[in-house]
């Protein structure tokens, strides 16, 4: 295998987990026009957002389960395929039902791709980059969150909507085009290779990294969902705009400074990872009204989460060893579970306790996390990403 890494097919998959971010969020910042020209409330209109997160939770472990013998380009394909069709049809149905269902074949389409994209773009690298190559690959999702979606939003309500999802559809089936000339292809697990379900779980390790998406992404959710109210004491909810764009713009370094030092340095990052985001939230909570701590946890807490997912995936593609695709689905069902979660955790905080809590339930959260990255130091598994998660 050649040492250089294969950058446009890597740049590629960097642009399907774009189009997957902007799929799932674009609607959040058109709801109103979406809502009125499908002749429904606001509310109503915002289950768009939720039927695309619950197809992507129900479908990741069933759909790698079943194409685990299929080989992935094509797998991959067919994703991109599924993003072609339902965005091109969400551009152009006018009923709310028939739209609900296109945005539950995008969810599933982002449950398979999420399921493929770290294992895929790691196969493709030589075994010192493997690391950078995940980052590369996952360098789409800041990119979308800082850049896409605001400027989706923008567009959507300067131009029209519909205009934007056609966009995402015609920009799908670039990438499929580009991926079928450039990218090599990568044969599925034979009958003999596939372990069941509860065997991947059983893995050293691999329950473990589950257990910490689950509470760093949940602690982030409670604090994302709700960033307006949280900027409330500091006098910032007016500049949520400004505050989230920050946010991207720190998630952005933190992917290209994750990428240069994941391969050598993943259980050191992993821990800086935890520490960082336990830093902004400890910031929040002793310094909720001084706006130059929120705006500083801000930076902080973006860098933080900016790597996190390569890191975590990296970790699972050296803990998942052949059962990589399988064990990545479950961690992208356990990501958007603890999605959900953080929505409704946050409401229940809100409503109760209030703001003030958010913080002290993250430290908790993030004190499990940083916990479960110390612990696993007495785990060394092989070399490969040249250091333990």
């Amino acid at each position: 295998m050649s040492t250089r890494l294969p950058f446009i097919p890597l740049f590629t998959l960097s642009m399907a987990a774009f189009v997957t971010i902007v799929t799932e969020a674009l609607p959040a910042g058109l709801l109103a026009p979406m809502a009125q020209d499908l002749q429904v409330s606001v509310a109503v209109a915002g289950q768009s957002v939720s039927v695309y997160a619950v197809g992507s939770f129900v479908a990741a472990i069933p759909l790698m389960s079943l194409l685990q013998g299929m080989p992935r380009r094509r797998l991959l394909l067919c994703a991109l395929a599924g993003f072609t069709l339902a965005n091109g049809a969400t551009a152009l149905i006018g009923n709310y039902p028939l739209m609900l269902v296109a945005r539950a074949i995008a969810g599933i389409a982002a449950g398979l791709l999420w399921a493929l994209l770290a294992g895929y773009a790691a196969a493709m690298a030589p075994a010192q980059h493997k690391g950078k190559a995940i980052a590369i690959a996952m360098a789409g999702t800041p990119l979308a969150l800082a850049i896409g979606v605001p400027l989706g939003t923008f567009i959507g309500n300067l131009i029209g909507w519909r205009l934007c999802f056609a966009a995402l559809s015609g920009l799908s089936l670039l990438l499929m085009l580009i991926l079928r000339l450039t990218a090599p292809e990568q044969p599925g697990q034979s009958a003999r290779q596939r372990l069941p379900l509860r065997d991947v779980l059983k893995l050293p390790g691999v329950g473990s990294v589950l257990v910490l998406v689950l509470c760093f992404v949940l602690a982030h959710n409670v604090l994302y969902t709700y960033i307006v109210p949280l900027l409330q004491p500091a006098g910032l909810a007016e500049r949520a705009d400004a505050v989230l764009l920050l946010f991207g713009i720190s998630a952005l370094v933190s992917i290209f400074i994750t990428g240069l030092w994941v391969d050598r340095y993943l259980q050191a990052m992993l821990s800086i990872c935890v520490a960082l985001f336990i830093a902004a939230a400890a910031l929040l909570q002793l310094l909720p009204t001084y706006g130059w701590a929120v705006w500083l946890a801000v930076i902080i807490w973006g860098l933080a989460f900016g790597g996190a997912a390569t890191l975590f995936q990296t970790a699972m593609v050296v803990r998942a060893g052949q059962a990589v695709d399988v064990a990545q689905s479950m961690l992208v069902t356990v990501w958007n579970l603890a999605i959900a979660a953080g929505g409704m955790l946050g409401g229940v905080l809100l409503d109760g306790p209030g703001v003030a809590s958010f913080a002290p339930v993250c430290l908790g959260l993030l004190a499990v996390a940083l916990w479960i990255v110390w612990r696993a130091r007495q785990h060394p598994v092989r070399k490969g990403l040249t250091s333990q998660p």
